[in-house]
């Protein structure tokens, strides 16, 4: 992986991460996975609010905690919204069908990953939130030709 593979950005409150994922909304054209990794509170749901409603969902975005997947039927997609905090063995993935919910047309959002490895289809960004201060620290990272495509993207925005 090269340094154009990785962006790092500061995100000064809730609003900024919001419009994070809304920029990561207005550049996806097919499917796109997610994971999304940081501490409790860092900001992985709030990010994820952003690129839902960006897709065109209007409603509320919660994180899925006790349902493990929150789907949103969009005109141009699906979206999937996975939280794995609670799972207690990978292997339920299995017997949910999450093999079913990525497709190369769906964008997939996967807080806690690590719960999931080896269920679940590798990333086309790994996003890190971290705190800094009151603000957030994000570390995107492309780990695939999609997901280069989607980091060039916003790093003009940057």
């Amino acid at each position: 992986m090269n340094q154009n593979d990785t962006l790092q950005l500061s995100l000064a409150d809730e609003l900024a991460t919001i419009a994070l994922g809304k920029r990561f909304a207005s550049s996806i054209t097919e499917g796109a996975v997610f994971y999304m990794h940081g501490d409790l509170g860092a900001g992985k749901t709030t990010m994820t609010r952003g690129l839902v409603q960006g897709l065109g969902h209007v409603g509320n975005v919660k994180s899925p905690t006790y349902t493990l997947v929150e789907p949103y039927e969009l005109s141009e997609r699906a979206v999937y919204h996975f939280d794995l905090y609670r799972l207690g063995d990978p292997e339920e993935l299995e017997f949910m069908g999450i093999r079913d919910y990525f497709s190369a047309n769906t964008v997939c959002i996967v807080e806690w990953p690590e719960k999931g490895q080896g269920y679940i289809p590798h990333p086309d960004i790994d996003v890190y939130l971290a705190y800094e201060g009151d603000a957030r620290s994000v570390t995107l990272k492309a780990q695939s030709e999609r997901g280069k495509q989607l980091l060039a993207t916003i790093s003009s925005y940057a």
